[in-house]
């Protein structure tokens, strides 16, 4: 089977945007790929974070990968920090790329902006290598990321490449080169705010009501979704250019009904908005509350440690081997590492 990495960061809930675009295929992955799903908590401490609250968000985000479908039978699932190679491998990767290359990153410049030149952590521009080492360390053939990424894939390809071929040979190359996955936006990769439908939804919107949390309880998502902007002409049809917001809700309801958008909007085509609205909020709370459940049953038990301890456990034999191939190329330790 090919290999499937993708690494998420612990900066809060993920939002119902983040599952249809990334979740959602994460579970229908797993069957057709080996997967290897990690909480990415050493990117996370780019910026100061409450040690506690991080902690507990590590802990949120792994189980709401497994409540979701992913089942750690079939993908591992882990935590980055818990495999140190990602550290030690990263290190290789920043002495074979330039500063050039990163400063060029515009996660970096929108980041950095603004802020005083020793008020930037050095990690906010080294952590593309660090995302480098995640995927090159578990040989992975593709990578499923969002546009925003599309950037540091390119460099992770271009580490590949540069690597191999000083160190490598075209017969026996050292490290897979990834392929990009990018979701289709109107298969769900790209969720829209409830309130602004021009913009991404998003876990940090000052106003709460422009996400749906994937831990918000059933009130709040009516409430949400009845303050969900839409416009005046009160016809639903999908029309992502001239009708955003509505384009938006019949993205969402499909993708947690499985009910196609041109069903949907026949099944409406002599409804309002105020049923339409409705109905996706049942739908929402329908679809969610086995997740919850699921959840708050991991959260309260042992099972999420012991998935934790085996992933940790079986990425670290699949991570080590790959370090130990980056070190012998370089030259690093007194004799060839096996």
């Amino acid at each position: 089977m090919d290999i499937i990495f993708s690494g998420v960061q612990p900066s809060g809930v993920p939002t119902i945007g983040n599952y249809i675009g990334a979740m959602k295929q994460f579970v229908e992955l797993q069957d057709r790929y080996q997967c290897y799903f990690c909480i990415v908590d050493e990117h996370a401490i780019t910026v100061p974070q409450d040690r506690l609250k991080l902690r507990q968000q590590i802990l949120s985000l792994a189980a709401l990968y497994i409540a979701v479908g992913i089942d750690p039978r079939k993908s591992t699932v882990f935590i980055q920090s818990e495999v140190s190679a990602h550290a030690e491998a990263a290190w290789i990767v920043q002495c074979n790329v330039q500063i050039g290359e990163l400063e060029r990153m515009t996660q970096f410049k929108d980041k950095s902006q603004g802020s005083a030149r020793g008020g930037v952590s050095a990690g906010l521009l080294t952590y593309p290598p660090l995302m480098v080492a995640d995927i090159i360390l578990y040989n992975a053939d593709l990578v499923p990321v969002g546009e925003d990424q599309k950037q540091h894939m390119e460099l992770t390809r271009d580490f590949v490449q540069r690597f191999n071929n000083r160190y490598g040979t075209e017969k026996q190359p050292i490290l897979t080169m990834p392929e990009v996955k990018i979701p289709d936006k109107d298969a769900g990769g790209r969720i829209m705010s409830l309130q602004d439908p021009t913009k991404k939804m998003s876990k940090s919107d000052k106003n709460a009501k422009g996400f749906i949390s994937m831990l918000d309880d059933a009130d709040t998502i009516r409430k949400k979704i009845r303050s969900a902007v839409t416009d005046s002409s009160g016809k639903i049809e999908f029309d992502p250019e001239n009708k955003p917001g509505i384009s938006n809700l019949l993205v969402i309801y499909s993708s947690v009904t499985g009910r196609s958008i041109n069903e949907l909007v026949d099944t409406y085509a002599d409804s309002g908005y105020g049923d339409f609205k409705h109905d996706l909020a049942e739908a929402i709370v329908e679809f969610i509350t086995p997740i919850h459940e699921r959840y708050f049953e991991l959260m309260d038990s042992d099972e999420l440690n012991l998935i934790l301890d085996e992933g940790a456990e079986k990425a670290r034999k699949v991570a080590d081997k790959t370090l130990r191939r980056m070190q012998n190329a370089v030259g690093l330790g007194r004799k060839q590492r096996r």
